[in-house]
């Protein structure tokens, strides 16, 4: 199968930096290598679920990629779970401010003041609320599978961090972690736990250090875990039956 892959920059940031959407260590691509086949990535820096489904929308690159997805990997929803005390456009509209100096001045004092007002407001609120994320997320799962309506959806629930962007607060997560779990249940779509296959290589800093994106470690592990989600299960030969194999689905 054909992996659609939408996704934030933990599905293109290696330990040190990021990297071509190509790269063959990348998660995306371990999980389509482990299937034998490929992955189209699109995916952004910073994106959220709200991000993502405006790509589906107005992207013409994204269209082409639905109408020969045999599966949707959605990983994103984690962004969505940062603490933001200021709104996402702000940090978004830094690049635009001329002159050039000013924008520099001012990525300078955001970087400088978001771990302080991060602390200062407990991790609230979230770049997207829990609902919102959720919101999209099924925008996008209703926009892909109404063309290719037997493909597979795999949902990656929220990773862990210990970035000082973000002064090591996660609060959020717990409620994003919630809602997506419950939103893929209703739905048919597959959730991977993130978090347990990755809190020791992040929380022990053999990651990347910025304390978010991970080693390719890492990587691998998240990719063969999508691989196995979408993995058909193995045909089984019913007990006392000499007729041959009875394919059985996993889902």
């Amino acid at each position: 199968m054909s992996l659609l892959v939408l996704g934030d920059s933990l599905s293109f940031h290696g330990p040190r930096t990021a990297h071509p959407v190509d790269e063959p260590r990348l998660w995306p691509h371990v999980a389509a290598s482990s299937l034998a086949t490929t992955a189209d990535l699109h995916v952004g820096l910073g994106w959220t679920a709200r991000h993502a489904w405006t790509a589906v929308r107005t992207d013409p690159r994204v269209w082409a990629s639905v109408r020969t997805a045999d599966a949707l990997v959605l990983g994103i929803g984690g962004m969505d779970s940062l603490p933001s005390p200021l709104p996402t456009a702000v940090r978004e509209l830094i690049p635009v401010l001329r002159p050039p100096a000013v924008a520099a001045r001012a990525r300078r004092l955001y970087r400088s003041r978001h771990a302080g007002l991060v602390r200062a407001t407990g991790g609230r609120p979230t770049a997207l609320a829990p609902a919102e994320t959720v919101r999209c997320l099924e925008r996008i799962r209703v926009a892909v599978t109404t063309l290719r309506p037997h493909a597979p959806v795999v949902l990656l629930l929220p990773s862990v961090h210990r970035s000082g962007l973000y002064g090591g607060v996660h609060s959020g997560r717990s409620a994003h972690v919630a809602a997506m779990r419950s939103w893929a249940s209703a739905h048919g779509v597959r959730a991977l736990e993130v978090a347990p296959l990755v809190t020791e290589h992040v929380l022990g800093g053999h990651g990347n250090p910025d304390g978010i994106h991970w080693g390719w470690s890492a990587h691998r592990v998240v990719g063969e875990a999508v691989a196995e989600l979408l993995r058909p299960a193995e045909p089984v030969v019913p007990s006392g039956s000499s007729s041959g194999v009875v394919p059985r689905a996993r889902c």
